[in-house]
């Protein structure tokens, strides 16, 4: 009996060897012959670093609208906004350094290289001020460095469920990704690299968090997730500089009499009453800011067609207010 039983452990030991090794092979072979994600926009050379960048809507005399996304977005998360505005007037977004379909670069790390590079972009691109700047989560500090750096450029500033440079103390946590976060995202990239989410991808077809975007949309950030590792640590890299953009951004303690639209999300993860008072303080940087709450979490405050028409209405005043 127990000769019986060793037996059929041994070919179930070889059944699976067998399917990881067949595995490995396809993944090789995903690796070997997938093509690449194709960009939306185009590739723009800024120093060296090819940044990928999406323009829509005519210039006009009204700002144009720069879009920044958050730690763990991509240009598609601004879909329905653009969608609503780019009638109106101009509109812009890009993927940071590193992110989605933009390079990494090789200049070393300052809180401030974001914002130089978007200006250095926005120029070559042939983009000129004013600009209101919308930012989703940890865009809305990135935009805080922006407008930091290069004041006379900037005429209104959007905080879509933004972060707060004091969020992390005030909401005891430890920041972006905590260690069982940041194990399951190595494991991802690597997964990637050797081809397996490709597979898994192309066999399974799994359903995108990203529900309320449309199909191209879901479609793109899928493959760029399963195509290599890339995405995944840029998302550890996001998390490693976090802090010192936080930091950064926390010396912009006043925006005067800069017209300021803060929207919050009324579903929060954690303590909803903290979140809310570092909302109401990023309204108070300016003496011309606005609060709404939309009824929506962190991701669908965007990616909700109908919660997006809310906040172009009224960006689109905003916009017309500027003189």
């Amino acid at each position: 009996m127990l000769k019986i039983i060793l037996k059929i452990f041994k070919w179930i030991g070889i059944i699976f060897a067998g399917l990881f090794v067949l595995l490995l092979i396809s993944g090789a072979f995903f690796r070997l012959f997938s093509s690449k994600p194709f960009p939306p926009g185009k590739l723009v050379d800024v120093d060296g670093t090819k940044l990928h960048i999406r323009v829509d809507g005519e210039k006009n005399n009204l700002p144009t609208l720069v879009l920044e996304s958050g730690a763990g977005g991509d240009t598609d998360v601004f879909h329905w906004m653009v969608a609503g505005l780019k009638e109106h007037f101009r509109i812009v977004r890009y993927d940071r350094e590193g992110k989605w379909f933009s390079e990494s670069s090789k200049d070393n790390f300052t809180p401030e290289l974001y914002a130089r590079q978007l200006h250095k972009l926005l120029e070559k691109s042939g983009e000129k001020p004013p600009y209101i700047l919308g930012g989703h989560s940890m865009g809305g500090p990135y935009n805080l460095i922006y407008r930091d750096l290069y004041p006379n450029e900037v005429s209104g500033m959007v905080f879509l469920d933004s972060s707060h440079p004091e969020q992390w103390e005030r909401l005891e946590e430890n920041g972006l990704l905590n260690e069982s976060q940041i194990g399951s995202i190595k494991f991802m990239a690597i997964l990637a690299d050797m081809g397996m989410l490709g597979i898994y991808n192309a066999m399974m077809n799994p359903n995108s968090m990203d529900k309320n975007l449309p199909g191209d949309s879901k479609k793109r950030k899928m493959e760029l997730l399963t195509y290599s590792g890339e995405v995944y640590r840029r998302m550890l890299k996001e998390s490693q500089i976090n802090d010192n953009i936080l930091l950064r951004a926390a010396k912009v303690n006043k925006l005067d009499s800069l017209p300021v639209l803060v929207f919050t999300a009324t579903e929060q993860f954690g303590d909803s009453k903290i979140w809310f008072e570092m909302q109401k303080e990023l309204k108070a940087l300016s003496s011309e800011g606005k609060h709404f709450y939309i009824d929506a979490n962190h991701g669908s405050i965007l990616t909700k067609r109908e919660n997006a028409e809310k906040i172009n209405e009224e960006i689109l005043l905003m916009a017309k207010s500027i003189k």
